[in-house]
């Protein structure tokens, strides 16, 4: 019997050892595969955890592109109106102001009477140089006379030859005495004339500075010598500084338009008559002149204008607002977004300076996506999202 229960259950000890080495294969491929997975998805989860970091970290911004404006551009420059001619009236004689006939705001013509002075001592001078010349005139009558008859003596040699020149000479003298005595009258003749105070031209009268028995001294020297002021404002004359970005724009002949705040919604044509065709080192300014007609005299002399000019650029500028733009020591620059979503400073160069835009005319395009309004902390490849995208930057150049 024992040995008939050592025959059966000797075949069962191999199958149980199989299974155990079953096991040991098993387990081990499965803590494998388990490990597997594992690393896997902390892969996965990392990749997702800096995906989550880098968006957190990036800056939102709103970004917009430069906007192509116009060609052509209108500038607006202050300026001070002036006569076309203005001109201070002096007394050319010494005395006193017997009358004066014009007073300010009258028009008057050219050569008409202002004023007429008293001038006793021109006069009397005056009566004595005729007198003189009177004198003179006689005396060369005799002189002529004398040396007639001694010229016809010394024929018959009735006479000496010293005696006719001598008489020849007292003739010659006597001329000249005629001639000095003459130049005399006239010069006195003239300053009667300068008694008469006249209108140089055409115009008005904007200044009186003499009344009745005011003492009068010739010349423009010494207080009170300044009788009137006459200004020709038919057609005004303004002198305009014109920046040095804009003076190649300008050119003789062209028209602008003048605005006066106290002639609300009108506008005077002036047209561009010269330049000084250089440029002052100081201001940085091209002077230009503009003659305004003025035939209904609405224009005053002195009155502050805003001369409207339009300026042809050969090329439409490229315009961005004032305040996406950084001023850093490295010089102005636009934060630009790339293609990655990260930050490109760009160093430009500024144009015109219109107010609320500027004209960049190098450093970027207008395919590029700037920054509207960027922080001063942005730095060259700092991630960002962009918020927003507000088109083309708007801005009219309408005024400098």
């Amino acid at each position: 019997m024992e040995g008939k229960n050592i025959l059966r259950t000797s075949p069962m000890v191999p199958r149980a050892n199989g299974k155990k080495l079953l096991w040991f294969l098993v387990i081990p491929c499965l803590l494998c595969v388990l490990g597997l997975i594992t690393l896997r998805e902390n892969a996965q989860g990392g990749k997702v955890l800096a995906a989550n970091t880098h968006s957190s970290l990036a800056i939102p911004v709103n970004v917009i592109q430069a906007n192509q404006g116009e060609a052509s551009n209108e500038i607006v420059l202050p300026a001070t109106l002036q006569a076309y001619d203005e001109s201070p009236v002096y007394a050319r004689t010494n005395g006193y102001v017997r009358k004066w006939y014009v007073d300010i705001g009258q028009r008057v013509k050219s050569g008409e009477l202002l004023a007429v002075i008293d001038a006793p001592e021109v006069d009397q001078q005056l009566l004595r140089a005729r007198a003189m010349l009177s004198q003179s005139q006689a005396n060369l009558t005799l002189a002529a006379v004398t040396a007639k008859r001694y010229q016809e003596l010394i024929a018959d040699n009735s006479v000496a030859q010293q005696q006719v020149d001598q008489n020849n000479q007292n003739l010659a003298a006597q001329q000249a005495n005629v001639a000095a005595a003459s130049a005399d009258v006239a010069n006195l003749e003239q300053q009667q004339i300068y008694e008469k105070v006249i209108a140089p031209f055409d115009g008005i009268v904007t200044e009186r500075h003499t009344d009745i028995g005011d003492l009068i001294n010739a010349g423009n020297s010494g207080p009170g010598a300044e009788l009137f002021r006459v200004s020709r404002t038919s057609t005004m004359r303004i002198f305009i500084p014109v920046p040095e970005e804009y003076s190649q724009q300008i050119h003789d002949g062209m028209h602008v338009s003048v605005e006066l705040t106290e002639l609300p919604g009108q506008r005077f044509d002036g047209q561009v008559t010269r330049s000084t065709e250089s440029i002052n080192v100081s201001s940085r300014t091209l002077m230009v002149e503009v003659d305004v007609p003025n035939p209904a005299g609405k224009l005053l002399p002195g009155a502050y204008a805003q001369v409207h000019i339009k300026l042809f650029a050969p090329t439409r500028p490229l315009l961005v607002p004032a305040g996406s733009i950084l001023f850093q020591s490295a010089g102005p620059q636009i934060a630009v977004v790339t293609a990655e979503h990260q930050i490109e400073l760009r160093k430009v160069t500024i144009g015109s300076d219109f107010g609320n835009t500027v004209e960049i005319t190098s450093g970027i395009t207008a395919q590029d996506s700037i920054v509207a309004n960027p922080p001063d902390y942005l730095v060259d490849g700092m991630p960002v999202t962009i918020q927003g995208h507000s088109g083309n930057a708007k801005g009219q150049a309408s005024h400098a």
